[in-house]
């Protein structure tokens, strides 16, 4: 049995990959179906498949479609996909997030194994095992379809919701004349699904079997899709009210539905009341590192599902800064947006009176570098006493990492003779960050990419409890007429993790619109770079806001006669320096109303007429 769950895990490790076709779920020699599903082991290599495709957006592109980064690889593709998203020139035939057919052919597998996995033929000596696995593999496909139906949910809202191996042709998904089921159908079937396996699931696994499907996993998808049903998007949106199938089935909810936002509440607080999760928390007294770590150790503590990833210095490599010492390639940099959100650790935003922010004049004292704290010197004011999140998330000029062995500071400004030994200047199309911040969030201490040694050991978090206390937060506030003790506590929770201070602390903190600016901000600096950013800001309707118009980074590409007007020799780091800290224009943006919801790819509205499109394509 050991050495059937190491195959299983073996295979859940492999990077999940497009197929060609629907049945690639076991090696070429065996083509058909019935040599699948007569042989338990590759039965369980079929199941491994359908892990592979659970999601996974560790230093993932998906970061530099919102507000939070800017991918600067100019020649690369996911930096062209992340531009056509952010300038609104994404369509009906190119859309490079829509995954429409690849999570049908996913879907198909999953009925597929669902269909057939109590038929397989069990040797006798290995049955009383399989008795209890067998149920427990069928829960954990049906929980990776509904995992699949939720990423076509927030994709596309109504989609067709096929569940019979029969309901997809694996050549032609257009030959069955389909209709999209409305939203409430496809959040029923989630949900139902969750709760029905719910009942199957172990509430933990053995340590050997972690990064399967628990109680606790169920739990949190149903949390996450209900929470999504109750957005604007999705909760009485009039843009989406004229979308009708042909018999004139109404697809979204017209009507604005407040118990909606109870229910995603209840289902928080059933993962919190399971007891089982609690928030990483291994260095109380440091709370950067309390928050930093989660990030490159395998935590099993506060993550609910963990996306099981193979060691490796991946990030490493594209998230460092790339002058030496670092040896990174620094691929994305960080919005002065994202940047600004971040509070001061007094619990006031920046742009608030009492905050004590300051943009002028620098700072000395101590920081941690990811190993130790140093002390440092010449920071900008900008970067003093901010949320510690934004020290474990954030490389900014003169911020530290493995000091000793290092032996500089960051240094993302450039002046004259400074190509080559700052960490910030592109050389080459394709080049190296030049725009003042690098991703520190998730990179390892344990990897000296100058001295090439170590490596990283993490997960990724599908779920983590976080999210849950987050979850409960705003359903609550969103149902109550003011937020209560409640909404107050589990937000706090999360907050006290880095030690930044409860609300309420500002008047407006007491309001429903006030908390709700709150938490989305709380989702905003919690969850930076985790993937989580592109679909909140849609499922919230605030993306024309968010993501339209100019974006901002710092003045790390100075003209001349900027550097002659400081006074400064233009060939010294003081001139690069003194004209870092002005917030220059990186891309002007475009959002419209028909972008919060992705269009129905054309090839399938040519091939069945029958799917309606979303609104505004």
């Amino acid at each position: 049995m050991k050495k059937v769950y190491i195959i299983f895990l073996s295979l859940l490790l492999l990077t999940a990959t497009a197929c060609k076709k629907y049945l690639d779920v076991v090696p070429s020699e065996y083509t058909t179906e019935d040599d699948v599903y007569f042989n338990i082991d590759l039965t369980e290599q079929a199941l491994a498949r359908l892990y592979n495709a659970l999601p996974n957006d560790l230093g993932s592109d998906i970061t530099a479609y919102t507000d939070e980064s800017y991918h600067h690889w100019f020649d690369n593709g996911g930096a062209i996909d992340a531009y056509k998203f952010n300038l609104g020139s994404w369509s009906i035939t190119d859309n490079p997030l829509g995954n429409w057919g690849g999570k049908y052919q996913d879907i198909r597998r999953a009925n597929i194994f669902i269909d057939r996995i109590d038929l397989v033929p069990i040797p006798l000596d290995r049955k009383a095992y399989y008795e209890i696995w067998v149920p427990r593999y069928k829960a954990e496909a049906r929980f990776l379809r509904a995992q699949y139906y939720f990423e076509l949910f927030k994709r596309y809202g109504a989609v067709p919701l096929l569940t019979s191996p029969a309901d997809i042709d694996p050549n032609d998904l257009g030959k069955t004349q389909y209709t999209r089921n409305s939203v409430d159908e496809i959040v029923g079937f989630i949900t139902s699904e969750c709760d029905e396996i719910a009942k199957i699931l172990p509430v933990s696994q053995a340590d050997a079997q972690i990064g399967r499907i628990t109680k606790g996993a169920a739990l949190a998808l149903k949390t996450r899709v209900l929470l999504t049903a109750a957005s604007p998007l999705f909760n009485g949106n009039p843009l989406y009210s004229s979308i009708r199938n042909s018999d004139g089935k109404q697809l979204f909810n017209a009507t604005y539905d407040r118990e909606k936002w109870k229910k995603a509440a209840d289902a928080a607080k059933e993962v919190i009341d399971l007891g089982i999760y609690s928030l990483y928390n291994p260095f109380p007294n440091n709370p950067v590192q309390n928050y930093a770590a989660q990030f490159y150790n395998r935590d099993y503590t506060e993550t609910i599902l963990p996306r099981i990833i193979t060691n490796n210095t991946d990030i490493e490599g594209n998230q460092l800064p790339n002058g030496p010492p670092f040896k990174g390639n620094g691929k994305f940099t960080p919005l002065q947006e994202l940047i600004d959100a971040y509070e001061m650790n007094n619990g006031y935003p920046i742009n608030q009176p009492g905050s004590q922010y300051a943009i002028a004049g620098t700072w000395s004292g101590q920081m941690w570098d990811g190993l130790k704290f140093q002390p440092v010197s010449n920071i900008s004011n900008m970067y003093k006493n901010r949320d510690p999140r934004f020290y474990a998330s954030i490389f900014f000029q003169y911020s530290l990492w493995r000091f000793d062995a290092m032996k500089r500071a960051t240094k993302f400004a450039w002046w004259g003779n400074g190509n080559g030994q700052t960490d910030g200047w592109a050389t080459s199309k394709s080049g190296t960050n030049p725009w003042g911040y690098n991703i520190r969030k998730w990179v390892s201490p344990d990897v000296d990419r100058n001295a090439n040694t170590g490596t990283a050991r993490r997960n990724f978090p599908i779920f983590r409890l976080a999210e849950i206390y987050l979850s409960y937060a705003e359903a609550m506030n969103e149902y109550l007429s003011a937020p209560d003790a409640s909404v107050y506590q589990y937000l706090n929770l999360v907050r006290s993790r880095v030690s930044m201070p409860q609300l309420p602390v500002l008047p407006e903190d007491q309001t429903k619109d006030g908390m709700r600016r709150r938490i989305q901000n709380e989702y905003r600096v919690e969850f930076a770079f985790e993937g989580h950013r592109f679909w909140d800001v849609r499922r919230w309707l605030i993306a024309k806001t968010t993501q339209n118009g100019q974006f901002h980074v710092l003045n790390a590409r100075p003209s001349t006669a900027e550097l002659s007007a400081t006074g400064l020799d233009i060939n010294s780091e003081a001139a690069g320096v003194a004209v870092l800290y002005k917030p220059v224009t990186i891309q002007d943006r475009v959002f419209a109303d028909k972008h919060y919801l992705m269009p129905i790819p054309q090839t399938e509205i040519d091939k069945n007429p029958e799917l309606k499109q979303n609104y505004g394509w």
